[in-house]
């Protein structure tokens, strides 16, 4: 081998051991830097670790001082709520301590009235024992005495009760028909005036209007007159309200005094048949026609006084009289029913032996009071009685007049007679709207009706019919049972008539006893 090739020979061989020698520095060095690397990181992990240690220290002891903050307060809220509730249990026990001892006073109580008790039941059985004894005795010494056995004195007791019963029952069913009544005319005054409203005007109509006839229809601008002049004139001359409407050939009159209205009618048929209408013309014919109506009015008063020969009069009564001419009472002329009345009033008292003259008086007067009963308010029968004592009539005529719709005791048979002929015109058939058929009919139901019911002797329909008498016999009727029985015949006639007006039940009870002397 040359010099040369062991040159290069010892060259590579120092050439790798210079390369192996510096890699193996390199790695060193690398090896180093990560041995400082992870003595760093090391020592970071520990100063991190000592970090959080502390931190989890300070939140430890955190977290025990508010555990412990937390558990002292609970426990001294739970020694409070512990005191209270020790307290309560201690008021609790003494209340029990109290109530029990009011419990064991209560039943010392008890057992002493308990005892109390047995003793008086055993003393009453003793007594009631002793007592039935002598009930026992009593009854047998009563059934001695009284020749009745137990049960027969039970059974008249029975009936003796049983009378008392009906007769208290009668009592309370007159105190109860009393207050019914007195509220039933509260409420029969409502439902009148409901019932007039309605029902009022045909009425009225048929009373209060006159109709005057003219020749032509052109005779109603006449009549009106210029700016309606002549119209306010009549109307205020006479006091009437003057219709004009489209009924052809015809003026209506309206108004509630039957003379004024007449008095219009007359004035307003002269006017037409003259021609001249105006209003000084209207003013003299209504003053001509009320002179013409006073002389009218006073001889129909005379005429009445002098055909049935009653002198004496007063004027004032006697044109009080003739005004009745004008007056209607159920479609039925009030001075001619006054004159019925009287004819009536004067046969009945020849044939019983009574001056015929004063009933015949009686009845002509007796509905003098309808003359003005619209200007003065009360009953006509009052408001008549209270005229004649005006004008000096007999106190006889004062009664009769007042009571002859029995408002007022009759205190004499001529009164009783006024009634009786009042009655008997306004009955009289054709005198008023209902048939004679229809009435006599009516009077036989009354008494059917009545005659029905038990311990009825007899019975008399009078008054036309708007009232009944009914005579029971005084031993099957007694004096409570008489109401009863008038409210049951009341109730009969109520639910099996059809009437108008009201019909009243008079139940007379009377005892009299006949003995013959020889």
């Amino acid at each position: 081998m040359t010099d040369s090739s062991l040159m290069y020979a010892a060259l590579a061989i120092g050439g790798g051991l210079l390369g192996f020698l510096i890699s193996w520095l390199i790695e060193y060095r690398k090896v180093v830097r990560a041995t400082q690397k992870v003595e760093q990181i090391l020592r970071n992990a520990k100063r991190e670790a000592a970090n959080v240690l502390r931190d989890a220290q300070l939140e430890a002891k955190d977290t025990i001082l508010k555990s412990r903050t937390e558990f002292e307060r609970e426990m001294r809220e739970a020694k409070k709520d512990l005191s209270q509730t020790e307290r309560r249990l201690q008021q609790r026990q003494s209340q029990l301590d109290k109530k029990i001892e009011q419990v064991e006073q209560r039943d010392k109580e008890f057992q002493n009235r308990e005892r109390e008790l047995k003793r008086q039941m055993d003393k009453s059985q003793e007594s009631e024992a002793r007592y039935e004894s002598l009930l026992q005795e009593q009854l047998k010494k009563l059934e001695s005495i009284a020749v009745m056995t137990q049960v027969e004195a039970k059974e008249e007791l029975k009936e003796r009760l049983l009378t008392q019963a009906r007769n208290e029952t009668g009592m309370l069913m007159r105190k109860i028909e009393e207050e019914a009544t007195a509220e039933a005319n509260r409420k029969a005054q409502k439902i009148i005036g409901i019932a007039i409203q309605r029902c009022a005007a045909d009425t009225v109509a048929e009373s209060t209007v006159s109709v005057v006839a003219l020749s032509g229809d052109e005779m109603k601008g006449r009549i009106i007159g210029r700016e309606g002049r002549n119209i306010k004139a009549i109307e205020q001359a006479t006091g009437v309200d003057l219709i004009i409407d489209d009924t052809p050939e015809a003026v209506i009159l309206s108004c509630f005094d039957p003379i004024k209205r007449e008095i219009a009618r007359l004035s307003l048929e002269r006017l037409v048949t003259d021609g001249r209408i105006h209003p000084a013309r209207i003013e003299d014919v209504v003053n001509k026609v009320r002179k013409d109506m006073d002389r009218t009015i006073q001889e129909a008063g005379e005429k009445a006084a002098i055909e049935l020969g009653c002198d004496g009069i007063h004027p004032e009564i006697i044109k009080l009289l003739g005004r009745l001419k004008y007056r209607t009472s159920y479609s039925q002329n009030v001075l001619l029913h006054s004159i019925e009345v009287a004819y009536l009033c004067s046969m009945m008292a020849s044939e019983l032996g009574l001056d015929p003259k004063v009933a015949r008086r009686a009845g002509l007067l007796h509905d003098i009071g309808k003359a003005v009963s619209h200007e003065i308010d009360g009953p006509h029968a009052a408001i008549g009685a209270d005229i004649g004592r005006r004008y000096n009539e007999k106190p006889i005529i004062v009664n009769c007049i007042a009571s002859h719709h029995e408002d007022v005791e009759a205190e004499s048979v001529i009164a009783t007679l006024v009634a009786a002929a009042d009655a008997l015109s306004a009955s009289r058939p054709g005198a008023r709207t209902e048939m004679l058929e229809a009435y006599v009919k009516r009077l036989q139901q009354l008494e059917e009706i009545a005659n029905s019911f038990k311990g009825v002797d007899k019975t008399f329909a009078i008054q036309a019919g708007r009232e009944i008498r009914v005579a029971v016999l005084p031993d099957a009727i007694s004096d409570s049972a008489t109401y009863l029985l008038a409210k049951d015949i009341a109730r009969k006639i109520e639910t099996e008539m059809a009437y108008p007006g009201e019909i009243k039940v008079t139940v007379i009870r009377e005892t009299r006893v006949t003995e013959v002397a020889r």
